[in-house]
């Protein structure tokens, strides 16, 4: 009889042996949803280099992915990421962390770089939490939920991700959950084919430190939430801001074609040689 084998495990690190994620993450869910969809456009690791920062969700690409991998500093992923497609324009920059790094430390680097609307791939897993850590209070964590650093609950208002990377001008931005895995897969590789800043924020379950110390529940039981939440762009227009308070608006949100900023640093080139378009 022979062995079965994972039709993805090709893409994995041959050193790896066990995963790093703890019992029902999220983010195993959205490992196989990079994979699948760049299994699906014919494409493979080589045409890849992947950057993640430090969290849980920067552990899917490193050390997972059989491919090249930037784990750099807390909240710089899209720093460096900028950095090698400026060097490397022919290659496929996916950047994969958390919310913690990407919009909490790495704030500016995000608007930035969406602002310029450089080609890459901005994968951003919100599990609401710093879960690596130990569970402190993130800008996403929402307000009255207790954590390890706010025991009466939190006072702030929250970011909402997607609306802030599209005000500041990304070409493409999506907004699924872990309980969306098909239409994740799907904005994924539109995401990849993209030319411009591409954007996808992914509410993933964090049974650990945001389910078991909030008391929100077991991760089916936050997969039912998200489900439960969850409503489409056309249906959002018709409420509140009230109303829309507690929901999670999945879908893709923004898909526009704008000025690239590699493209646009080739047109100056070709001006100053006075090379003529």
């Amino acid at each position: 009889m022979s062995e079965l084998v994972h039709p993805l495990h090709r893409f994995i690190r041959p050193s790896v042996k066990y995963s790093t994620f703890c019992p029902g993450c999220g983010d195993g869910t959205v490992t196989q949803a990079i994979l699948r969809a760049i299994d699906g456009l014919g494409m493979n690791l080589d045409d890849f280099v992947f950057v993640s920062g430090i969290g849980c969700a920067a552990w899917i690409p490193s050390p997972f992915f059989n491919a090249d991998v930037l784990h750099t500093t807390h909240g710089r992923p899209i720093a460096f990421a900028f950095g090698i497609k400026m060097g490397l324009p022919d290659k496929k920059v996916m950047v994969v962390s958390g919310d913690g790094d990407l919009v909490a430390i790495g704030g500016n680097h995000l608007i930035q770089n969406a602002r310029r609307n450089i080609e890459m791939v901005v994968l951003c897993i919100n599990n609401g939490i710093y879960g690596m850590t130990g569970g402190q209070a993130a800008p996403t964590t929402p307000m009255g939920i207790r954590t390890t650093t706010t025991p009466y609950g939190t006072v702030e208002n929250i970011f909402n991700i997607s609306r802030l990377v599209m005000a500041a001008g990304a070409s493409f931005v999506a907004c699924w959950t872990a309980a969306h895995p098909k239409q994740l897969t799907n904005s994924i590789k539109k995401a990849i084919q993209k030319k411009g800043f591409a954007f996808i924020e992914v509410f993933s379950q964090c049974p650990i430190q945001f389910g078991r110390k909030t008391g929100v529940g077991s991760a089916v039981q936050m997969l039912e939430d998200y489900k439960k939440r969850s409503i489409s762009p056309k249906e959002a227009a018709k409420l509140s801001e009230e109303e829309l308070k507690d929901r999670i608006v999945v879908g893709e949100l923004v898909d526009l074609e704008k000025p690239e900023m590699l493209e646009e640093v080739k047109k100056m080139k070709n001006k100053a040689r006075g090379e003529v378009e």
